[in-house]
Parts: structure tokens; C-alpha cells; sequence
């Protein structure tokens, strides 16, 4: 065969798999932007090997973005960032192929804002364990095959991912219908911009926390854990003012929206995704508030939204 067409070829099998390995950088790395930096350091990696030896290319193409990916997080800088306390996962538009596979309960829960920043407390490894298993059902000696551990290894990472996960996770880990969690985040919207308090901490479980990341201006998360001062803060946090206004450039529209599979609402200014809220909704309660306004962690979120078709917003001008 030519070898300009053999490189056409095979630039067509790794684009023909591009987005699964996009959903597996994403969830090992909680960045959309750093996910598609491996995926395209994976395809350099690519088009520099022998590709007539590569037997199996998705398998080896697998392998090789995982441990970009593993060689990210052990990185000095990631270490630092992470370790900061100012780190949210990136969010992203429900429908983004980035999202990957969404067949199975585990698969939908392991893109989670909720699951992805519960990865944080695990070893790099126990996360690549946990995802591949979680979310791509490779069994025990595919893992270790990619991870270059044995077996026994592999089931043991998975565990105390599991473990860990378990543990840490919040009450109302299970599947919430759709139509039920957009009603309690509209109330939860009408009574924030009304000011009503008492409606607002009963929206709240009792347990329920509020995360920020300050619009990226904070260099530590900011956080809230008591119905009260979530109340508190929302009641703020909505009320529209000339300073925030400035701050967005604008008077946005509030959008609801669902990401990472969960109800959200944006605050969208043109064509622009200027920030995201979103929300885990428990037992018709909402158990966590996730704010996240940091342009840096909005870039693939607005790309979405201009290719989306949305309802009519709940506010058109907040």
C-alpha cells in the first residue's frame, strides 16, 4: 500500500476512536482542555510507532493515553494545583461526546462532578484502576496488561477505589429522574432570586454543602455547610448587582441545563457560558451546590452551548 494512503488510513482508525479516548483522559483527569492535550500527545506517540507491530491499535492506544494521563497527575504541577484546594472538575454539556460511554449506572456516575472530585483522593493508579474498570469494563488482566501490574494488583487498587468512593460519597448516590430534579432546581432558582430563605434552606437536606471556586479568584475553594449559610449565599449569590455585572461583562441569562449529568443552571452571556452551577439532588432535596465561574473551566462548556438549541432561559436577564 502507498504510504500516503497507509497514513491516511491510519490517521483514520485513531480518529475513528478519538472521542473514547477523549472520555477516558477526561475522567482520569477531571480537564476537559488536559484531556485533549493526551489525546493529541497520544496521537503524536501514534504516528511515530511502527504501526504494522501494533496488533490490536485500540488496545495500544489505550495503554498509551492512560499513562499520559497517569504521568500527568504525578506531576509536580498537578500535585501543586490539585493539593491547593482551588480544583473543581470541568463541566460539560450534556450530549458532549467527552462524556463517553452512558449505557450502564456505573458509567453515568463515574463522570460525575460529584464522582470525579471524590477521585481526588485517590493514588493515580487506584483512579486509572477504577475508570477503566467503572466506566470501560476492561476486566482484571486487560488492566493489567495497560498498567503493567499483575492481576491481583489490579482487583486490589479497584477496591480501596471503591472503598474510598464509597466512603466519601454524600447520601443520594442513586439514579434521579430528570423531570423531578428540574423542578427542585427551578424552586430552588425562584426562591434564591426572590430572596425566600425559609423555602430555600427547605429545598436543602440537612447535611447539604455549597462548593465555589470563587470565579477563579479565590485561591482556595470557598465552602458552605449548613443549610443557613447556603441559604445565606444563594440569596446573595443571586441578586444581581453592578459589580457582578461588570465582573461578567454583562447581564446574563439564566439557562437550565443538564451537565456531567446532573441539573444545572447557566449563567450565559451572548453566546458566551459565563458560569455553572449545578446540583445533586437527593430524595427531592438538593444535597450539593457546585459553583464554578473560572473562565479557564468554561472554554469546552461554550463551545457546547453554541452548538446547542436551548429552552427558553428561566431568567432572561439576571
Amino acid at each position: 500500500m502507498d504510504g500516503t494512503i497507509t497514513d491516511r488510513f491510519d490517521t483514520s482508525r485513531f480518529e475513528a476512536g478519538r472521542n473514547r479516548l477523549a472520555s477516558l483522559a477526561y475522567r482520569l483527569l477531571g480537564s476537559a482542555a488536559d484531556a485533549q492535550d493526551a489525546v493529541q500527545d497520544a496521537f503524536l506517540h501514534w504516528q511515530a510507532a511502527d504501526r504494522q507491530r501494533i496488533e490490536v491499535p485500540e488496545a495500544w492506544l489505550t495503554k498509551v493515553v492512560t499513562n499520559l494521563c497517569l504521568d500527568r497527575l504525578r506531576s509536580a504541577r498537578a500535585r501543586r494545583e490539585r493539593a491547593a484546594g482551588a480544583w473543581l472538575p470541568e463541566p460539560l454539556l450534556d450530549g458532549d461526546p467527552m462524556l463517553g460511554p452512558a449505557d450502564t449506572f456505573e458509567q453515568r456516575e463515574s463522570v460525575s462532578l460529584a464522582v470525579l472530585t471524590l477521585m481526588e483522593r485517590l493514588s493515580p493508579m487506584e483512579r486509572a484502576v477504577y475508570v477503566l474498570r467503572e466506566a470501560f469494563s476492561y476486566g482484571h488482566a486487560e488492566i493489567a496488561g495497560i498498567l503493567d501490574i499483575t492481576e491481583s494488583a489490579s482487583q486490589q487498587h479497584l477496591h480501596r477505589a471503591r472503598g474510598r468512593i464509597t466512603a466519601a460519597r454524600r447520601r443520594g448516590g442513586g439514579e434521579v429522574d430528570p423531570a423531578a430534579a428540574r423542578r427542585v432546581v427551578e424552586e430552588f432558582l425562584a426562591a434564591a432570586s426572590s430572596g425566600r430563605t425559609e423555602r430555600l434552606v427547605a429545598l436543602l437536606t440537612d447535611d447539604a454543602i455549597a462548593i465555589s471556586d470563587g470565579a477563579g479568584l479565590a485561591r482556595k475553594l470557598l465552602q458552605y455547610d449548613t443549610p443557613q449559610r447556603i441559604a445565606a449565599i444563594a440569596r446573595a449569590g443571586f441578586k444581581p448587582t453592578d459589580a457582578k455585572r461588570r465582573l461578567a461583562g454583562g447581564t446574563p441569562a439564566v439557562h437550565y441545563a443538564v451537565v456531567n449529568g446532573a441539573p444545572a443552571i447557566l449563567f450565559v452571556l451572548g453566546d458566551r457560558v459565563v458560569g455553572a452551577v449545578t446540583f445533586d439532588v437527593a430524595d427531592g432535596r438538593i444535597a450539593t451546590v457546585r459553583g464554578i465561574a473560572a473562565p479557564a473551566r468554561l472554554g469546552r462548556i461554550t463551545e457546547a452551548w453554541r452548538r446547542h438549541e436551548p429552552d427558553a432561559p428561566l431568567i432572561d436577564q439576571w
